[in-house]
Parts: structure tokens; sequence; C-alpha cells
């Protein structure tokens, strides 16, 4: 039972905003972790929802406790509240409000700003209000001060980009540049298992919940789960994924379906009906229409029936265009065919109104979210800028669909490591001052830095990390992706790599980096690979750029103004 029922205002604004926080975080971070998915087709954006529900919430509750301690008490000691709690609960609760505030902000404008460094900024604003310029810990603090958090604004970004830089070179001359890339596609898949399954188990061990006790394991132990996890899932991928890839991309099985893929080893005997090349499944990844770029190098020569079958849904896109704009949509066919007759109170048309008129609507409202054209609305189509992003666009080469589609397997695979990656590190920007808020209004003790945060709050953050993606992520995803550099599933795969690599990394030494920042270093960094640094939507990057710049001073100063007015109001 808490015993400070005078600060239960306080805690009940801490709460809300806390939650607010967390969705603006799903809605702004896990957004910009899943667009890269989303942007290259390797995910629908009901599909990216999904898995964000699934792993967002298990890397939440499982590992989010440690980076969730750097938050809390490593940037202001409690030492700078001199015993008084209730001047501490004041303090995280003005932090989590001006935050969340921020956030809000930025994401109505789709603004793609750090939510890492807007906690951080929102803890400094509240620590000079409270004690001055010299509470904030503004140094290295053996990895929890602010040198080590603001060092990650150029650490990141650098580090993903080169990261994404190494991956897609491996990927690019030795895959998509070969004269057969999809055979050594298949060739090369079995290691990039083993990698991703690597990184995956060390973000469990290094990152793992605290009452497991793995990150105390011996280090040859560690050594030999990493090493054994991995080349299970490499021998997995061998015995189950290469034989059903093999079928549907190479026999051109169009038979075969996603259960088959439990059959593992027989498929290799499947024989495919014999007019299996007649058929065109493999979906299609390309964003454009060919050019001269994609016609370079040996693979421009060795384009499958797939990517024959590509050029006649790019042409019947062309002419179904006029007739789908014309065509009524679903909800106006649904009034047509149900309409109301006589008074509009009988039950008959009370039921048609709700069935058929407002159930509809509702529906289209509430999933608006997870239903949005992300590619449309990243291609600006309809827009002046429109013909900017399709010469950036023509300037990436675009490969064989047959091996992109090799890469998209391993790009949704990617995109779940950093999905729990970024569950466990950013789920503190909003439950670590919320641990703060109900550890004081529960006990009436000062916070400190062995105070445990509860498990049923994580899952609180990562349960509103989840709707914000669903809701509102869109309004993220529409100015990142595509709208930086032409994606596609290889490309993808690196930079979600790259950036789940580089968290896992800063995690490990207590250093919350921004997701934001590592996402974008490494679509930067794959974006070089074009060997044209027109490929890039530098404009774009600029205004990224200058997004996580403004929310330094702008959130430190709205919290600290708010701690300041409230903590020299005048009493009555």
């Amino acid at each position: 039972m808490p015993v400070q029922h005078q600060w239960d205002y306080l805690f009940a604004i801490g709460t809300i905003f806390a939650g607010l926080d967390a969705f603006m975080i799903g809605a702004n971070d896990v957004a910009n972790s899943f667009a890269t998915s989303v942007s290259s087709k390797s995910l629908s954006l009901k599909q990216a929802v999904l898995a964000a529900a699934v792993m967002e919430f298990l890397g939440a509750v499982l590992v989010g406790a440690r980076v969730t301690s750097t938050i809390k008490d490593g940037i202001i000691p409690a030492s700078a509240f001199q015993g008084n709690a209730g001047v501490q609960l004041l303090a995280f609760t003005c932090a989590i409000v001006a935050s969340s505030t921020w956030l809000t902000i930025a994401t109505r404008f789709s603004w793609p700003v750090s939510t890492t460094y807007s906690i951080v900024s929102s803890v400094i604003g509240v620590g000079i209000a409270t004690a001055g310029w010299d509470a904030p810990q503004w140094g290295w603090n053996n990895g929890k001060g602010l040198a080590t958090i603001f060092a990650g604004f150029g650490i990141a970004p650098g580090i993903a980009g080169g990261f994404g830089i190494v991956l897609y070179s491996l990927i690019k001359f030795g895959v998509l540049m070969r004269d057969d890339p999809t055979k050594w596609g298949l060739y090369t898949a079995p290691l990039i298992f083993f990698l991703v399954g690597a990184i995956l188990t060390m973000a469990i061990i290094f990152k793992g919940s605290p009452s497991l006790g793995l990150k105390d394991l011996p280090s040859s132990t560690m050594a030999a789960a990493i090493v054994g996890t991995a080349a299970v899932v490499a021998l997995l991928s061998i015995l189950f994924w290469l034989p059903f890839v093999h079928a549907r991309v190479v026999k051109k099985d169009y038979t075969v379906r996603w259960y088959h893929f439990f059959l593992g080893p027989l498929l290799w005997k499947r024989i495919a009906p014999h007019d299996a090349g007649q058929h065109d499944f493999v979906p299609n990844y390309h964003l454009r229409e060919e050019n001269d770029l994609d016609k370079r190098g040996p693979a421009a020569d060795n384009n499958s029936d797939s990517e024959k079958g590509d050029e006649k849904d790019k042409a019947s896109d062309i002419q179904e265009t006029p007739a789908a704009a014309a065509q009524p949509s679903n909800l106006a066919s649904e009034v047509e065919a149900h309409p109301i007759e006589g008074p509009w109170i009988l039950p008959k048309n009370l039921w048609i109104l709700v069935r058929y008129r407002a159930f509809p609507r509702v529906y289209k409202a509430l999933t608006y979210g997870a239903t949005v054209d992300i590619h449309a609305l990243q291609a600006e189509k309809g827009k002046a800028s429109a013909q900017r992003i399709a010469e950036i666009h023509a300037r990436a080469r675009q490969y064989p669909n047959d091996t992109e589609h090799l890469f998209s397997f391993l790009q949704v695979f990617t995109a779940c490591t950093a999905s729990f990656a970024h569950g466990a590190n950013d789920v503190s920007n909003a439950i670590g001052p919320f641990s703060v808020i109900f550890h004081v209004w529960h006990t009436g003790e000062i916070s400190g830095s062995r105070t445990p945060v509860p498990v049923w709050a994580l899952a609180f953050g990562g349960g509103m990390l989840v709707i914000g993606l669903a809701t509102y992520g869109y309004n993220i995803m529409r100015v990142l992706g595509n709208r930086i550099t032409l994606h596609s599933p290889s490309r993808g795969f690196s930079m979600e790599l790259a950036a789940s690599i580089t968290v896992i990394l800063a995690a490990q030494y207590g250093i919350p980096v921004s997701t934001t920042m590592c996402i974008v270093g490494a679509t930067i960094g794959v974006s070089l690979c074009n060997g044209d640094w027109r490929a890039t939507n530098w404009r774009a990057i600029g205004w990224i750029f200058m997004g996580w710049v403004m929310t330094v001073p702008i959130a430190a100063t709205l919290s600290g103004c708010l701690m300041g007015i409230l903590l020299n109001a005048p009493s009555f």
C-alpha cells in the first residue's frame, strides 16, 4: 500500500504521461525501426505491427531493466534532492511530462527525433532547476554521465554506418554482383543465419534479465552458448529454410505453401508441376521501373522468370491505376447495398445504421494506422517533391527479385532481433522516470541506484510501445525509408543488422544510445555503397539531424521551466 497519499495526484499525472511517453516512443522510435522492413516490402504494415507486438513486449519485459537504471539514477544523483522525496517525485513527474509533450509535438509534425535524448534532456532540465548547474553528472561518470550519453550523438550513427557499409559491401560483391546471385545467396545464407543467431544470443546474454544471471556466466560458457546457439540456427536454416526457398525460388513450385516449410529435407525430392516456370509468385520488391543502371553487370543478365513477370506487373499497374481510382470504395458499396427504408427508428434501420454505417467508419478510423499505403506516402505521390524522390531512387541499382526474396526472410529475422533490442533499450525512456515516481509514492523514500523496476511497469511500457506503432507510427514512417534512399530487402537487412549490433554493444556498456541515430546512420552507410552520393536524400537527413539537435534545448527548457515554476510557486 502507498504511504504518500498526499501525492496521489502527482502519481496519477506521472502514470498518464508515462503512458503517453511510451505511446509516442512506439509511434516515433519503433516506427523508424520498422520503417526499413516496411519500405523494402519484406513486411507489410500489419505484419510489422504483429512482430512489434511480440518482440517489443518481450524485450521490454525480459531485458529492459539494465538501461532503465542508467536513465533513472545516472544523470542526477539522489543527493541533489537533499533527502526530500517529494521534490524527487515532482522532478521526475515534470521530466516525463516535458518529454512526452515534446515527443507528441514532434510525432505530430513527422519529426523522427531521438526519444532517448528527449528524456535525458528533460531530466537535465529538472536537475538544473532543482540544484543548479552542478546537479547533473556532466562528466563520464563511469559510463553513466551525460558525456557518455551525448558521445553517442556521434558514436551511434558513426558505428552503425560503418557496420552498414561493411555488411552491405559483403552482400553486394559476394552475392548481388555475381553471375548467378540467387545461387550465391543460397550458398551464403547459412553463414548469415549464423551471424544473426549469434547477435540475438548476445542480446539475450548481455542484456538478459538479472534474475537469470546470464551476464555472470564464465566467459567460456558465454562463448559456447553464443556459438552453439548460432550453429543450431544455421543448421535449422539448412534443414528447413534452404529446401523451402529452393522449391519456391529455383524450382518455381507455386504449389508450395507456408506449412510445407516444416517438411524440411523432404522438399528436395518434391517434384514441381510441369508448368512451374510459367507462374510468377515471387513478390515484386522493385519500387521503380527498370533503368540503364539496373542493366549493368553480370547480375542483370540473369533475370529469372519472376523478373519478366515484374515487367508485366508494372505494365498492369499502370493500366489499372486509373480504373482503380474510379471504382467506388467498399464503404460506399456497403451503404448502397443496404439502403434505409422508412423511419430510421425502426429496428431494421437501426441495425443498418450501426452495422453498415457507423461500424465500418469506426473500424476504418481505428485501423488506418495499420492499413495506410506507406510507399505512396514515402514517394510523396501527387506532390511537387515526388520527382526529386524519383531521381534519388533512379541512382540506386535494383537487383533481381529472386535474390532479393532470399534476403526478405533474413530481414524479417533481423527485424525481430532489432525489435527485441529496441524494446529492451528504449522502454527505459518512459519507465525509468516512472519507476522513480512509483517508488517514491509507494514508499515515501528517495529512489536510489538499487531501486527495483516493477515487471508490470515494463509490461505497461511495452504494451504502449506497440499501440503507438499500430495507430500512429505511419506518420513517422512516411519521412523515413524510401524517402531517404531506395530500399530493398538486401539493403534493409544490412541496415537493421548494423543498427541492432550497435544497440546491443551500447546496452552492454550501459550507454543508452538512440535507436533513431543507429538506424539513420546505418541507412546512410548502406546508401553510400550505391557509389553515388546523390542516391541519398541529404535534405531529409539534414531535417532529421536538426530534430536531434532541437530536442536537447527544447526538452530541457520545458522541463526546467515547469519544475522551477512549481518548485518556487507561493503556497497558500
